[in-house]
């Protein structure tokens, strides 16, 4: 009786093993789907804790830059974020005085390509430019004439 009895508990431990077997195997499939879960939600939250701390300083940097302004500043910031700025008015401008877009640039203190981007109207110039330009602006052909050959 010994065998027998050795024999059925064998038995009885493969079928358990077996039966146990299909079980584990769609526990771990779901877990290993879990994992993958996991790890694309933490690397999410990487990403926008990554974006969130850039956000965080641009907008430190703005507000750093906008305080650091003098009194004069803001409101040319003011003026640039509420379109002040004319790109054909600064083309016309620039036709009034008869100079050419290297010659404005020089005027200005910007490079020739800066000159061409704001025309065009692609590009707005920054607070200090503006000041620039808006100086330019009311200057006429000989003050600007002798701004240029100074």
């Amino acid at each position: 009786m010994t065998t027998f009895a050795t024999t059925f508990k064998r038995e009885i431990a493969r079928i358990a093993r077996k039966e146990l077997k299909q079980e584990i195997s769609s526990l771990r499939r779901a877990n290993s789907a879990y994992r993958s879960e996991i790890a694309a939600l933490k690397r999410d939250i990487k990403a926008l804790q990554v974006d969130q701390k850039a956000l965080q300083r641009k907008a430190a940097r703005g507000q750093a830059a906008v305080s650091g302004q003098d009194a004069e500043a803001q409101p040319a910031v003011a003026r640039r974020r509420s379109g002040g700025f004319s790109a054909d008015a600064l083309r016309a401008k620039r036709g009034a005085l008869g100079f050419t877009q290297a010659q404005m640039s020089k005027l200005l203190g910007v490079s020739t390509l800066s000159v061409n981007k704001w025309e065009s109207g692609r590009v707005q110039p920054r607070a200090a430019q503006l000041e620039r330009i808006e100086t330019t602006m009311k200057m006429g052909k000989r003050e600007a004439r002798a701004l240029l050959a100074a």
